[in-house]
Formats: structure tokens, sequence, C-alpha cells
């Protein structure tokens, strides 16, 4: 039976802004609701959503943002009620994903109500901040009042080893503790009929060869790169589709790429698909996840789409590639237009092979959030252990 322990989760984002921190911060929340107590997710408010999780969530103040819809900028401090919501919940421990406004909120908690608090190092915030005001100077005071967070708070996760070689980068000189990221779909032992419903729903030739990426359509995910890319894929495999799956800002800027370069019609350009269900027809479906992305940092999309036996096709260099075995359980590829088609060429002219990597992936790279969470249940309370 669970103990009346309660646990704040914090974010700067969450659903119906889909990425795989909110993801991850929904998972914690669902599992420790159900193993450990009474979780709370603390977000910023998000116009004419309204919550359904079987879990508690509180929203505060929030404007929309220029720079990077359909993000808000969460203002905590103008929000009385959310602020007194929060001072009456008996947080046991309060645990951020980020280290901005929802961060900010959890560590005064933390020292008010003398708590321990974890904080979670997701994102290459130095990329996002660049491409928001692309001054150094302003930049570099950023990252150092990001560093600084991380030092206040009593304990710092990353979901994956490499990832702590950014924070090191930043400055960041105190412990971590690496606790992976999971994946909420269950694959069938056949995903047969999976791949034959979104072949119906995307309109896919039977057996034609699919590429597929989801995750948000920004260029920092080197996306232009990977429309470029595919010129040459369709041009050695005419029957060759891609599907992209998500939103963002380049959305137009890549669709218009796609069109100069003679591609737009071997090209599908999805909406956001927030039904579960959905996309796990459509990582049944394809035959390659491609995600050249230097950008992110343990991405839960290449996990999922392992769970369906679908290998990633990532760049040698790249925090992605940490957990790929070349030619094993995926395909690293030289960071290089050429060199990065002729690996999915090489991928999809070789199916035996491809079946082999693929159902390498599944057994290398799937492991379910409850395990996950089960694990940060164990550590959450070593840590409530040590501050009583």
């Amino acid at each position: 039976m669970k103990k009346n322990i309660v646990i704040g989760q914090f974010n700067d984002s969450y659903v119906p802004i889909m990425d795989g921190v909110t993801i991850t911060v929904r998972n914690y929340a669902y599992w420790l609701d159900k193993i450990m107590g009474p979780t709370y997710v603390i977000t910023p408010w998000v116009p004419l959503h309204h919550d359904n999780e079987p879990f508690p969530v509180i929203r505060y103040f929030s404007l929309p943002t220029i720079f990077r819809p359909p993000y808000r900028l969460g203002i905590p401090e103008l929000d009385p009620k959310a602020q007194l919501a929060l001072k009456n919940r008996d947080f046991k421990l309060v645990h951020t994903h980020s280290p901005f406004s929802a961060g900010r909120m959890a560590l005064k908690i933390a020292k008010e109500k003398r708590i321990p608090i974890v904080a979670t190092f997701h994102s290459k915030f130095r990329d996002d901040l660049m491409r928001v005001m692309p001054i150094k100077g302003i930049v570099d005071d950023q990252i150092k009042q990001i560093v600084d967070f991380f030092h206040e708070v009593d304990e710092v996760w990353v979901p994956q080893e490499g990832v702590s070689k950014t924070l090191r980068e930043y400055g960041y000189k105190g412990p971590y503790r690496v606790m992976e990221n999971g994946v909420d779909l269950t694959p069938p032992a056949d995903c047969s009929e999976l791949a034959r419903l979104a072949e119906e729903e995307l309109g896919l030739a039977p057996g034609a060869p699919m590429g597929l990426f989801v995750g948000q359509h920004i260029l920092e995910k080197n996306l232009e790169f990977l429309v470029r890319s595919l010129a040459e894929v369709c041009k050695a495999l005419p029957d060759f589709r891609m599907v992209f799956v998500g939103e963002g800002y380049a959305k137009d800027q890549l669709k218009e790429l796609s069109r100069n370069l003679g591609i737009r019609k071997r090209i599908i350009f999805h909406d956001v698909v927030y039904d579960r269900d959905i996309i796990q027809r459509y990582y049944a479906r394809a035959d390659l996840f491609l995600f050249p992305s230097k950008y992110d940092n343990a991405p839960l999309v290449m996990r999922e789409a392992a769970a369906y036996r679908t290998p990633s096709v990532v760049l040698e260099g790249s925090t992605t590639a940490e957990v790929i075995q070349d030619r094993v359980n995926g395909y690293i590829s030289e960071d290089r237009l050429d060199a990065y088609a002729a690996t999915i060429i090489e991928a999809l002219s070789d199916k035996k092979r491809l079946e082999a990597i693929g159902l390498a992936a599944s057994e290398t790279l799937f492991r379910s959030w409850e395990s996950i969470v089960g694990d940060v249940k164990k550590r959450y309370k070593e840590i409530l252990s040590h501050w009583a």
C-alpha cells in the first residue's frame, strides 16, 4: 500500500504542448501517483485547455511567447490563487524539469517547506537561447543563471550519461545521477495490423519504404539537413515516402524546401498526434526513424520507435548516438548530407539486416516507464530517508 508522500512535478510546459519533457513529467506523475502518493503537476496555464488527468494539475498564470509558440511564459508571482494552492499542499519532495519559472517556484517551495528538491537537466538551453537572442554576452549570462540554479538544488539528474557533458560545458561542477527515460507504449507481438492501419491513414502503398520523424519542427533539430538528404534518397528509391509528425516554427519553411527540391509529393507533413494509439501505428509502419539532431539530449521518440523494432539513423558525435551501436541496434552516419542519405539507402536496401537491427533496437533501447519510475521512487525514498 502506498504511503501518503506528496510529490510535486514542476515544468514550464505540459499538455497540450507535447514534447519529450512533457511526456516524462506525465509518466512520472501517473506512476508516482499510483505507487508512492499524491503527485501534482505544476505548470503554466494554457488557454482553452482543460486538464483531464488521473492526478491533480495546478496551473499558474502565463503569457504567450513571441519567439517559441506554442510554449508559454509562466509568471507564478502574478497568480496568488496558485501560490495559495501550493502553500497548502504538504509536499515532501519537489522535482523540477526546468530551471526557469517552474524551477524557481519549486526551489522557493523547497526552501520554505524545508524539503528536498531534485532537478533534471533535459535540454541544450544555449541553442534555444541563441535563436531567441543571438547575443553571446546575454546568453552567457543566462547560462550562468541556469548553472547557478542547478548548484542550488539538492540533487541533479540527467537522462543519459552523455548529457552530463553538456552540463559540464555550461559550468556545472557538482555531482549528478543518471535516471533514464522510458516508453509508455506497449507494442503487440505482431505489429502487422498496426502497420496496415497506418498505411490506410497515411495513404501509403503496401510495403513502400517509409522514413519517420516525430518531434518539434524546429531548425535546431537539423531538419533542413534531413529534408535535403531525402532528395538523394528519393532519387535512389522511387517508392520511398517520408512522414513528419509534429508542429513548430520551421514547418512551413521545411515544406517550401521540399517543394524547391522537387520532393514535396513524397513527404507527408502530419499534425501533432496526441492519440498514443495512432502514433504507435506510425512507429510500427516505419522502416527507419530518421533523427539527425545534434540538439537533443536523450530523445524519447527514438526509444519509442525502437519499441516497434524501428531503428534510428543518427549522426556521429551526437548525444543520441551514445546509445547506438552502429549497424547493431541502429545506424550512425557521418555528419554529411551524402553520407546520411547513403546510410538510409543502405539500410532500406537490405530488409533482412534491417529487421535484425530493429529487433536489437527493441531489446536494448526499450524500457517501460513503470520500471523507470520504480527506480525514481526508490531514489526519492533514499533522499527522504537522508533528509529526515
